[in-house]
């Protein structure tokens, strides 16, 4: 548990050295939005999240009975909540939020990068 990451993952890192490259200005992880976004633009109050497959319930249904503790479950099912909650908030709060999976990112990153640029745009 204690090599698991809960900021600049691998996927992060990819979106983050990408968007640099196709120079796309943005704050990392920025902790005055509710859910700490890992990429925001304040001006425009844009957010994006990139959900870990397992952590954020990425086919939990199918998973729950082979998650080996009621521990894990609890715990999935706290974080899909709470991304609910965090969503339902940034949007009361005029915010746009676009969230994305790992597995998007590893399997076609020049899609999902193109994506966001449209989205903070």
């Amino acid at each position: 548990m204690s090599r698991i990451r809960s900021k600049n993952t691998g996927a992060e890192k990819l979106i983050f050295s990408e968007l640099r490259r196709h120079k796309v200005y943005f704050q990392r992880h920025y902790k005055k939005a509710i859910g700490s976004p890992d990429i925001a633009i304040p001006s425009r109050k844009k957010a994006v999240f990139i959900d870990g497959d397992f952590w954020h319930g990425y086919k939990f249904k199918k998973q729950k009975q082979q998650l080996p503790k009621k521990y894990w479950t609890a715990k999935i099912e706290g974080n899909i909540l709470r991304d609910k909650r965090v969503n339902k908030e940034l949007k009361r709060r005029g915010w746009k939020v676009l969230r994305l999976w790992e597995h998007e990112i590893k399997n076609n990153k020049t899609a999902v990068v193109r994506k966001i640029i449209g989205f903070l745009k």
